[in-house]
């Protein structure tokens, strides 16, 4: 099953990004990339997402609907 969650990204100082969620409680991923962050945090994400499930039988994120708007990265 896939899910839709709101990941929030920022560079640090020191050049790395940084991933949160507030949908995901728990989520902190890192990265020397944008990709490799994203890539960290969807793996986060499935793992604390299944143990979640696993704690209580009802879901609290929102299916992926027909239709949704995504922003994507292009490096140029």
């Amino acid at each position: 099953m896939e899910t839709m969650i709101n990941l929030h990204i920022e560079q640090l100082p020191e050049g790395y990004y940084l991933a949160t969620s507030s949908d995901v409680q728990g989520l902190v991923a890192q990265g020397r990339t944008i990709a490799e962050t994203l890539e960290i945090a969807r793996d986060v994400a499935r793992r604390l997402i299944e143990a979640q499930t696993e704690r209580n039988s009802k879901k609290i994120l929102r299916p992926i609907e027909n239709t949704f708007d995504l922003q994507v990265v292009v490096g140029c």
